[in-house]
């Protein structure tokens, strides 16, 4: 998934592929293997054949990437840096954004979509709620010019501006309230959805009739 890629509570899939292959894959997990292993390889090419068959047009160049560990701490194939442990993360729900963005969309990912590097994740507890609470109108209301502007009306959406926001704690309870609504409107998404799931918010954060106004928000009848 890239950055462009991400929409408002959806996405729109470019039927893009990543080959992603760790260290002594696929015995990644096995912790006594050491170095480059031929156990590993001939696994690799036994249960894989049309991709081991692919790199291995490319064995050449992939050898030469750093001649001091290719091939000698990992196999020749693997394409992972090490120390990138956080690759788990891509498999667990998680809130998918673009880097660099005009409308500030957040998608709920439980289908264990990867990322290029145009867009960023947040993974941890109760993040449906979180979800609905960046695509809230409180949030782009509130904000919105936490995010520096850039050329052409783009904000730039990096962790430096996330962490200075600060954000209601909720309960699992709660969390899971969250969870039908966004999967419902990421089913398909209508502007009723999206102010259900707003109005649920303002419940939570207690805000008045008037602070409602503020925001822009009509009650839904």
């Amino acid at each position: 998934m890239r950055g462009r890629d991400i929409k408002r509570y959806s996405y729109e899939w470019a039927n893009l592929w990543l080959i992603y292959i760790p260290w002594h894959f696929p015995y990644q997990f096995d912790e006594s293997i050491q170095g480059a292993s031929t156990k590993a390889e001939e696994a690799f090419k036994l249960q894989y054949p049309a991709v081991y068959s692919h790199l291995l047009q490319y064995k050449e160049s992939l050898l030469k990437r750093n001649k001091a560990e290719t091939g000698i701490r990992y196999e020749w194939y693997a394409m992972q840096r090490w120390g990138a442990k956080y690759w788990e993360d891509f498999s667990k729900p998680k809130i998918m954004y673009p880097n660099m963005t005009k409308y500030i969309p957040f998608y709920y990912d439980e289908k264990g979509f990867y990322q290029n590097d145009k867009s960023f994740m947040i993974t941890g507890n109760f993040v449906a709620y979180l979800t609905a609470f960046l695509n809230s109108s409180l949030f782009k209301f509130c904000f919105l010019n936490n995010f520096p502007e850039l050329q052409g009306g783009t904000r730039e959406l990096r962790k430096i501006f996330f962490d200075k926001i600060p954000v209601l704690q909720v309960t699992k309870e709660i969390n899971d309230s969250f969870i039908s609504k966004i999967n419902d409107i990421q089913e398909k998404y209508t502007t009723q959805k999206a102010m259900e799931i707003d109005a649920m918010l303002f419940e939570l954060y207690r805000l008045t009739e008037e602070e409602r106004k503020t925001i822009g928000f009509v009650e839904i009848t």
